[in-house]
């Protein structure tokens, strides 16, 4: 039987299982000093004044709208080319998404484009309330692009940097909210560290910080400067005071993710060393490797090759499937938002974004992980080429 070599993968060190198990022989399994130490390295490593740690990503995008007063009646704007978690947080609010198509050389959301929207936007009186850049692979967007235009339309901006702890942006690290409101990390198993599940939504302003610590615990509070009076003689340690969710890190995920962070760098730098080397490796291939624009480092949690589908006389899906037979567990990342049915239900149609399905239509997300061998990186190449030359 086939080993399958995976897209990605965690690296789990004896030191990471042993603050783990540190953790699970302390008095603190839940609500413990690991939690809020993750979030200090955290903001200290990122530069920013306030980070709030949640149990997933997807918990800190929807708690990061919250914060921002999204709402019925509000309108996010987001990548299509994205995890549907980032257009999902905004409905959860009871407001409406709406996508912005990406640029062709980062498939990132495309600034040109959004400018072109918002123009259009302000005639028709529905300026978006947030818009919500993603870092997808790993590789900034134009955040002082896309702060520029928030500076005349007036939209706020929540960067789903999901794939980009370890990265940077004009030579500053992703996360420091120097052009963004929030900015939002995932540390899901495939992702640059993991704390197994696990988020963490990244602030330097104290309000939205306070807000979104009050949201992860069920909008109680245990500041008595936050409380209102009760009648005399009674006795109150905690209040709920706004309608929150049990979106709570555990000190066992934090107590990993503050092990893991203490090789952040090291994950980073070996997942630059393996894109390097397919830049090498993929370079007489008929397919289009990873641009990289020169304001950014990208973390490079995702390797996306594009096939050039007019020289090679196969399909998209019979060069993925082939490579799956060989046993490279490639990936698709992603397929366009609306065009998931659900949002199709809500009336977008095939060709909304273009350049969004140009990139559908020939992407390929190949093995990257930092404990990816230079053999089975050969393998990878070598079982693409027997597939686009066969």
């Amino acid at each position: 039987m086939t080993v399958m070599i995976p897209y990605g993968r965690q690296d789990i060190s004896e030191a990471d299982i042993q603050a783990v198990v540190d953790v699970l022989r302390s008095d603190f399994l839940t609500q413990g000093p690991a939690v809020p130490a993750f979030e200090k390295v955290i903001a200290t490593y990122c530069g920013v004044e306030h980070a709030v740690a949640v149990n997933s990503a997807t918990s800190a995008l929807h708690i990061a709208c919250l914060a921002l007063g999204v709402g019925a009646g509000d309108v996010v704007w987001t990548s299509p080319i994205t995890f549907v978690a980032s257009a999902n947080c905004a409905l959860y609010c009871g407001a409406t998404v709406d996508f912005v198509d990406i640029d062709p050389r980062t498939y990132n959301l495309g600034v040109e484009r959004l400018a072109e929207k918002l123009a259009q936007a302000e005639k028709s009186g529905c300026l978006p309330k947030v818009v919500m850049p993603v870092h997808l692979c790993g590789q900034p967007c134009d955040m002082a692009g896309i702060h520029a235009l928030s500076q005349r339309y007036g939209f706020k901006i929540i960067e789903d940097a999901s794939h980009a702890i370890g990265g940077k942006y004009r030579g500053e690290p992703i996360g420091n909210c120097r052009y963004s409101d929030i900015t939002v990390f995932s540390f899901h198993p495939v992702k640059i560290i993991t704390t197994g599940e696990g988020g963490m939504a990244l602030t330097n302003d104290a309000q939205l910080a306070r807000r979104m610590k009050l949201l992860r615990s069920h909008g109680i509070t245990s500041d008595a400067a936050d409380m209102i009076p009760q009648a005399q003689g009674e006795l109150w340690f905690y209040q709920q005071i706004a309608l929150g969710f049990n979106y709570r890190m555990t000190d066992i995920h934090a107590a990993l993710g503050l092990s893991q962070m203490q090789r952040l760098d090291e994950f980073v730098a070996k997942r630059h060393a393996i894109a390097k080397r397919y830049d090498q490796m993929l370079a007489d291939l008929s397919a289009m490797t990873p641009w990289q624009h020169p304001d950014s480092y990208s973390a490079f949690h995702l390797y996306v090759i594009r096939l050039k589908l007019a020289e090679i006389g196969k399909t998209h899906r019979e060069v993925f499937e082939a490579l799956r037979a060989a046993g490279i567990g490639v990936n698709l990342h992603y397929i366009p938002v609306y065009r998931q049915p659900y949002y199709e239900r809500l009336g977008f149609q095939a060709g909304y974004c273009p350049e969004a399905e140009r990139y559908y239509a020939e992407a390929i997300s190949f093995p990257m992980y930092p404990g990816l061998t230079e053999d089975q990186q050969s393998e990878v190449v070598a079982a693409l080429n027997f597939v686009l030359t066969h």
